[in-house]
């Protein structure tokens, strides 16, 4: 008994090594500096609560909290619905259909870093390829700013549509493979068409599954900057800069953007309320979500 139990601790440890180390160790290093006035050298002065008095005076961390909202509700309105449409149409018996679920996936496998740089190429405003092909077909008559400031947040969510949509694609054919077939045979006898089908069937017993994709793509959502990092690293004029790309500027200065003062001690306390906000939003999904349930 007792050599089972040692083989146990001893395949667990390096788990729980990892775990300590990577995981909870900078959560509680963090958790200390957010009450410290500390740039990374020296030593730390004790300054309590004045990085959050600091935070709520902070005009641009909360305007780049308006912004998570605006590009993770943009990119989830479009992402879900196209995801659970492609997977209807890729669950069905068609010819080639692997090959087409391959290609719609093939985008989550690449780096966010690289793919942006590609993007970054097709955007351009002065030589960039999709610029350069509306006006050779005379569709505009001068060269768009796809990243300026009027249309930098719609071009940030369409990549990351691109880029997310597969994943859930495949989720959600999970989902709808373990739906009966049986179930769809009694609604065709008795009449129900592909767009009732997939209203009053599909969706319902997608619950549980529609409930776990939803969760995912709001948390992840929520804490995507990479691309924007890349493309526009926050501009032009803060129009772009989200919670997660404020926060790692704070920690590992951008020298481009001028924000060359690390500072560890306020971005500690502005970490803290980033995962605060996260977790609410969080808890308030699941809060809603069983409401819902209740309701049927």
């Amino acid at each position: 008994m007792h050599k089972n139990r040692l083989g146990a601790y001893l395949f667990s440890f390096p788990s729980f090594f990892l775990t300590a180390a990577l995981g909870i160790y900078p959560i509680v290093w963090a958790l200390r500096y957010m009450f410290y006035d500390y740039q990374g050298y020296g030593e730390p002065r004790l300054i309590g609560f004045g990085n959050f008095a600091r935070l709520a005076r902070d005009a641009e961390f909360w305007q780049s909290v308006a912004n998570t909202f605006v590009y993770a509700g943009g990119k989830l309105v479009i992402t879900l619905p196209l995801s659970l449409i492609l997977a209807v149409i890729l669950n069905r018996k068609l010819k080639g259909r692997h090959l087409f679920r391959a290609v719609v996936f093939l985008p989550t496998i690449f780096s966010a870093s690289v793919m942006s740089i590609v993007f970054y190429l097709i955007f351009n405003s002065y030589n960039g390829i999709l610029n350069q092909y509306l006006l050779e077909l005379q569709l505009v008559s001068v060269p768009v700013d796809w990243l300026g400031a009027s249309k930098a947040m719609l071009t940030i969510v369409i990549i990351a549509v691109w880029g997310a949509v597969g994943n859930y694609m495949l989720l959600f054919i999970a989902g709808l493979q373990s739906i009966p077939e049986e179930v769809y045979e009694a609604a065709s006898l008795d009449g129900v068409n592909p767009a009732q089908r997939l209203w009053y069937i599909t969706i319902p017993m997608l619950g549980p599954v529609l409930q776990m994709i939803v969760m995912l793509a709001i948390t992840t959502s929520l804490k995507g900057y990479e691309s924007i990092m890349v493309l526009t690293e926050g501009g032009p004029f803060g129009k772009t800069e989200v919670m997660y790309l404020y926060l790692y500027k704070l920690f590992f200065p951008l020298t481009t953007t001028g924000t060359s003062v690390q500072n560890i001690g306020y971005g500690s306390a502005v970490g803290f309320t980033t995962a605060v906000i996260v977790g609410l939003v969080t808890w308030l999904y699941f809060w809603m979500s069983r409401k819902l349930n209740n309701l049927y």
